[in-house]
């Protein structure tokens, strides 16, 4: 990718993810009382579900039927 070319989070982290797969990597997250609210459907007035998020998310990486 070209430093001119802008990027955005989600572009980033697929590059990231699609370099990662395979190599048998984790990618770890720490949250500490990290607030989210979640809409129930995507209707403009949803309700919305409360998520309070601590500790440690880990995503770990695989090539297909390599498991």
């Amino acid at each position: 990718m070209d430093n001119q070319e802008k990027t955005t989070w989600p572009q980033l982290a697929e590059g990231l993810y699609s370099f990662l797969t395979g190599r048998g990597a984790t990618i770890e997250y720490g949250f500490d009382n990290m607030e989210v609210l979640v809409p129930q459907d995507t209707s403009k007035d949803a309700p919305q579900a409360h998520w309070r998020l601590n500790g440690t998310l880990r995503i770990r990486t695989s090539e297909a039927g390599s498991q």
